[in-house]
């Protein structure tokens, strides 16, 4: 998730030319953080933008809080249909397998202040509240999503994947010296039970116009693979309150709303 207001660094492009003993040629040079056209290409294909696209520790930072793996980007799923939509609620193709009910596992690594423990607790009881299929419980070991401490220097609150084999992505990498201590129940818990949504499966509620809680310029990614799934039930207008929306301002707070809970339990 980024907070509303701040920009993510562009990649930067460079060449060079390479004289050799008979000809001069144009070398492409591809710098650390760069990324090269075909994995843009790639990441275009699952259905993200490539807007602001990052290198980062462990692979693609996307949308401003969604990490693709090299290992995602070599994955071929299915064709879908990415419907061009407004505010509507989307998921994945891809989900947690639930069965009959099944407990998902969060650990929070002792790399955040304790603010986080009790922010944890809160996202618990929020999603917990909704009587889903999917239940969540607090560990101090294992864990099936594990909250942790974020890369030095990183320019996002917190980021997160998406399921596969229908398992929960494993990890949420949280900024907290960006995001503090305070409102621990509030603020912190929302941006921690967002990630936990893309973690099970999750698009924005934004994703066809993230200017809507980002600012910024209109993005739709037409057609993909990844899938961005309409959830029926959910609006086709605007929904400032949803849990989903890509960006939050410093100390909102957004619990489920009505929409939210409808696509909550649809899924789940």
């Amino acid at each position: 998730m980024k907070i509303t207001k701040v920009l993510s660094a562009l990649a930067i492009c460079a060449c060079s030319m390479s004289v050799l003993s008979s000809c001069q040629k144009k070398e492409e040079v591809t710098t650390k953080d760069q990324i090269s056209e075909d994995t843009l290409s790639q990441i275009r294909l699952l259905g993200f933008t490539t807007a602001d696209a990052k290198k980062v520790e462990g692979g693609y930072l996307v949308e401003g809080d969604i990490l693709i793996s090299d290992s995602d980007l070599k994955n071929k799923p299915e064709n879908q249909f990415l419907r061009v939509g407004e505010e509507e609620q989307y998921r994945t193709n891809n989900l947690v397998s639930v069965g009959s009910g099944r407990t998902i596992t969060l650990r929070v690594s002792t790399s955040l202040p304790s603010a986080y423990v009790t922010a944890t607790d809160e996202v618990i009881r929020r999603y917990n509240a909704q009587n889903l299929l999917i239940r969540f419980s607090r560990v101090t070991s294992g864990g099936n999503i594990l909250l942790t401490a974020a890369p030095s220097g990183s320019g996002y609150l917190a980021s997160a994947g998406f399921p596969s084999g229908g398992n929960p992505y494993g990890t949420v990498q949280v900024n907290s010296g960006a995001i503090g201590t305070a409102n621990a129940t509030t603020y912190i818990a929302t941006i921690l039970a967002h990630e936990v949504g893309h973690c099970i499966g999750f698009r924005h509620t934004d994703y066809a116009g993230r200017q809507y809680s980002c600012g910024g310029s209109p993005v739709n990614e037409g057609a993909s693979t990844v899938g961005a799934v309409y959830i029926p039930g959910t609006p086709s207008g605007n929904d400032p309150n949803s849990w989903m929306l890509a960006c939050i301002g410093t100390g909102a707070n957004r619990p489920f709303n009505t929409n939210d809970v409808t696509a909550l339990r649809y899924v789940y």
